[in-house]
C-alpha cells in the first residue's frame, strides 16, 4: 500500500467546489427510475443515459471530482466506441466502482440486513484497478425501528465495511466507507443522531482493528435528519448543527473528507443542508456531496429517453452539479434555484 498516493486520490475526490456523482444504481434501481420516466431499461438505454451525463463537459470538468460506476458501466463503451471510463478521465474526474453486491437478510435479526460481496473481492479489485478505477464504494444499510437496529446488525456491518476498506487499500484503491442510517421511518432527528453515533463509532473502531489507514479513505455518511414519516421535521439549521456535532464526536481528523449521501432528500433539501454545514466552518475535514438521485432526478426527467433531449438533460445536470458545488463551499443561495427555473 502506497499511502501517499491513496491520500492524493482521496484529497482530489474532495477538491473544494467539486463532489462525487453516484451513478452506480443497480439494474433493479435504475429500472425503477426509468419506469418513472417511461423509458425501457436495457443495456443500451442505460449506456445512452450515462454517456449523456459523462459527456456533459461543463458539469464533469467544473463540478464533479469522481464518478461511482456500476459493474456493467465500467466495461461499457460509448456509441462511438470510447470506453465510458475514458470519458470520465478525459473530463478530469476520477473513475470509481461500487463493489458491494447488495444486501441480504441478517440471520436471527428480523428486519435487518447485511451487505454481501467480500468473497473474491481482492480479485475483483485487481481487475477494476487495471480498468482504471481508483476508488471504490461499499454501502451498509442500517434501519431504525422500535426494536432495531440491534448491536448485532451494527457490528456485522461495521466489520464488513472495515474488511472491504482494508482490501481496497491493499489493492491501491481508495475506499468510500458508506454506513447509511436510513431516513425511511417515523423517528425524529435525535433518534437518528443516537443511532448514527453508534454506527460511526463502531465503524471506526473496526477500521482501527483492521489497520485501515484513515488518511487514505473517504466517509460517506447520512446526515442527522428526521425520518420521512416523522411528525417533527428538523429545520435546515438544526440538521446542519447536529450533523456537525455528530461528526466532530465520531470522525477522526485524519480522514481527508466527508462526502454525504442524499438518502432520499429532495434536490434542494440535500443542497441546503450541505450548504448550511459548510457555512459553519472550522472543520478538520472537507465536506462535499456524493449524490445519486439528488443529482440525477432532474436530468432524467429532462432527457426522458429521447436523443433530442440530450442537451436539456445535460443542462439540468449542470445546474444541479453547480448548485451542490456552491453548497460544498457554503456559497449556495435559494434564489439561485429560482433564477434557473
Amino acid at each position: 500500500m502506497n499511502l501517499a498516493d491513496l491520500n492524493t486520490v482521496a484529497l482530489a475526490m474532495v477538491t473544494p467546489g467539486k463532489g462525487i456523482l453516484a451513478a452506480d444504481e443497480s439494474s433493479g434501481t435504475i429500472k425503477k427510475r426509468f419506469d418513472a420516466i417511461k423509458v425501457e431499461s436495457t443495456e443500451e438505454t442505460r449506456r445512452d443515459y450515462r454517456e449523456m451525463l459523462f459527456r456533459s463537459q461543463e458539469a464533469m470538468s467544473r463540478y464533479i471530482s469522481g464518478v461511482i460506476l456500476y459493474d456493467e458501466t465500467i466495461w461499457q463503451n460509448a456509441r462511438d466506441g470510447t470506453p465510458l471510463i475514458k470519458l470520465i478521465e478525459q473530463a478530469g474526474a476520477i473513475p470509481g466502482i461500487k463493489v458491494d453486491e447488495g444486501t441480504q437478510p441478517l440471520p436471527n435479526c428480523p428486519g435487518e440486513l447485511v451487505t454481501a460481496g467480500l468473497d473474491k473481492l481482492a480479485e475483483r479489485l485487481k481487475k477494476y484497478y487495471e480498468r482504471g478505477a481508483r476508488f471504490a464504494k461499499w454501502r451498509a444499510v442500517i434501519d431504525i425501528g422500535k426494536t432495531i437496529p440491534t448491536m448485532t446488525a451494527i457490528s456485522v456491518n461495521a466489520h464488513a465495511l472495515a474488511r472491504y476498506a482494508a482490501l481496497c487499500q491493499a489493492a491501491q484503491i481508495v475506499p468510500i466507507v458508506e454506513p447509511e442510517v436510513l431516513m425511511d421511518g417515523d423517528h425524529d432527528i435525535d433518534r437518528c443522531y443516537e443511532v448514527t453515533e453508534r454506527v460511526l463509532n463502531k465503524t471506526f473502531q473496526e477500521m482501527r482493528v483492521q489497520r485501515v489507514a484513515l488518511e487514505g479513505m473517504i466517509l460517506k455518511p447520512n446526515m442527522a435528519i428526521s425520518g420521512k414519516k416523522s411528525s417533527t421535521q428538523a429545520s435546515v439549521e438544526e440538521v446542519a448543527q447536529k450533523t456537525i456535532r455528530l461528526l466532530k464526536a465520531c470522525v477522526p481528523a485524519a480522514v481527508p473528507g466527508i462526502a454525504f449521501l442524499s438518502g432520499g432528500q429532495s434536490d434542494q433539501e440535500a443542497t441546503a443542508h450541505l450548504d448550511a454545514m459548510n457555512r459553519i466552518g472550522g472543520l478538520p475535514w472537507r465536506l462535499t456531496f456524493s449524490y445519486g438521485r439528488a443529482l440525477q432526478a432532474a436530468p432524467q426527467q429532462a432527457w426522458a429517453g429521447k436523443a433530442a433531449n440530450v442537451a436539456a438533460g445535460q443542462q439540468a445536470f449542470v445546474h444541479r452539479a453547480r448548485m451542490n458545488a456552491l453548497a460544498s463551499k457554503g456559497e449556495w443561495k435559494p434564489d439561485l434555484e429560482q433564477k434557473a427555473a
